[in-house]
């Protein structure tokens, strides 16, 4: 199987988060994974989530990395991995949101989407990864949350 490795640097502005969607969202399609599949939308999420900690709390840029399933035919099956480096060494803090709290929810948001997460020092910074299993049918949980998450607003 070919995978298909993209990489989009990122401004510390907090801007940049809408432009990261839109460039996921097109990398996706180039590498045949639609758009009404429900893999798509969470990989949209967490990588909405995980530009954003980057961007507001670390104030630095950021490089967005991902690696896909490629070719002109690509299988319904594979792994897609999501890697965002910043220049902070500071270790993520997953918190745990209270009920009207506006932040917070970030890291447990790609800890109940994503297959399998984590971090790694990088230089001078770190570099947070995750990897979200592609499967034809979706049926996870992690799925169906993320379903209810993106129809209510959450996030």
């Amino acid at each position: 199987m070919q995978v298909l490795q993209v990489q989009l640097e990122v401004g510390p502005d907090p801007a940049e988060v809408g432009r990261a969607r839109r460039w996921v969202r097109s990398r996706l399609a180039g590498s045949g994974i639609g758009e009404d599949e429900p893999v798509a939308e969470t990989l949209v999420l967490i990588v909405s989530e995980l530009v954003t900690n980057a961007v507001v709390h670390t104030g630095r840029p950021a490089v967005l990395r991902m690696q896909m399933p490629g070719g002109p035919q690509p299988e319904p099956t594979g792994t897609v991995r999501v890697e965002v480096s910043d220049a902070c060494a500071r270790p993520p803090l997953q918190r745990h949101a209270a009920g009207e709290d506006t932040g917070g929810r970030g890291l447990e948001l790609v800890d109940g989407l994503a297959d399998r997460w984590g971090w790694l020092p990088e230089g001078t910074g770190k570099r947070i990864w995750c990897e979200v299993d592609r499967r034809l049918p979706v049926g996870g949980a992690a799925r169906g949350y993320a379903a209810r998450a993106l129809s209510t607003g959450c996030g």
